[in-house]
């Protein structure tokens, strides 16, 4: 059985895309509890600019970054080939996954830790191995549940609008369906983990949230456009690997499929 799943192309490039999205999406959530300053780390000083009557805001952003954008990609191209259902199928059991992870972290974190490894780096600057373990892996229930919930939400957001836009421009405009419905979902996502789990976890003002959430976004706007023709490259690997006659009767089953 395995043999004949593994040679039908289709599906073995589901799996390839869903393995991808899966893996992609779970490293940003782990990776996600280090902020870094763009500017810095492009060696420049940091904006410190003004928004909202917010002062000395910068471009600090989560290292989630590093790979949601290839999330979304993958999103589009899944529904280019799958339609909204392959997104959705795909969306919650992510979700579910992280969740899972979050659990299994739960457990180490709370396991009793050998005393030898705890201070078994110190030489290095790690004084308490079982304390820097809690706070790489031990990020609270708010974020795990804002962080979810804007992934799901933006995820669906993204897999609708991709189809609408679809509808109308049909096999063309594959930059326009990719861009935009990341757009919006983008600006989804990072809304609602920053009012989710700024404003009404951690207390921020309205005013700076909104000011830390558009910084935050035009970053990402930015790395959508960018991100363009790695759409286009993705594209043609896959439809090279199908063939030009299944690759379309894929794309017309998914735009059909309700």
């Amino acid at each position: 059985m395995i043999h004949f799943i593994i040679k039908d192309k289709p599906t073995r490039l589901f799996l390839i895309l869903g393995g991808f999205f899966i893996a992609n999406a779970l490293i940003a959530e782990v990776v996600g509890v280090k902020l870094f300053s763009l500017e810095r780390t492009l060696g420049a000083e940091p904006t410190n600019h003004t928004l909202f009557g917010e002062s000395g805001l910068g471009f600090t952003l989560s290292a989630g970054t590093l790979t949601w954008p290839l999330v979304f990609i993958m999103t589009d191209i899944i529904n280019e080939y799958y339609g909204v259902k392959g997104v959705r199928f795909l969306s919650l059991l992510t979700a579910c996954i992280i969740a899972f992870a979050f659990l299994v972290f739960y457990g180490a974190i709370h396991i009793a830790p050998d005393n030898f490894w705890v201070t078994s780096q110190a030489t290095n600057g790690v004084p308490n191995m079982q304390l820097a373990y809690s706070q790489i892996l031990g990020q609270g229930m708010n974020i795990i549940f804002a962080s979810l919930t804007a992934f799901l939400v933006g995820q669906l957001a993204d897999a609708t609008v991709f189809k609408k836009i679809k509808l109308i421009t049909g096999d063309k405009g594959i930059w326009m369906r990719a861009t935009l419905s990341t757009l919006i979902s983008q600006l989804i996502d990072t809304f609602c983990v920053a009012y989710i789990y700024l404003y009404f976890s951690l207390g921020f003002s309205f005013a700076r949230v909104t000011a830390i959430g558009i910084t935050g976004y035009v970053y990402k706007f930015v790395i959508a456009i960018l991100c363009t023709p790695l759409i286009y490259l993705v594209h043609n690997l896959i439809e090279e690997f199908l063939g030009k006659t299944k690759a379309s009767e894929m794309k017309r089953a998914a735009l059909a499929d309700q």
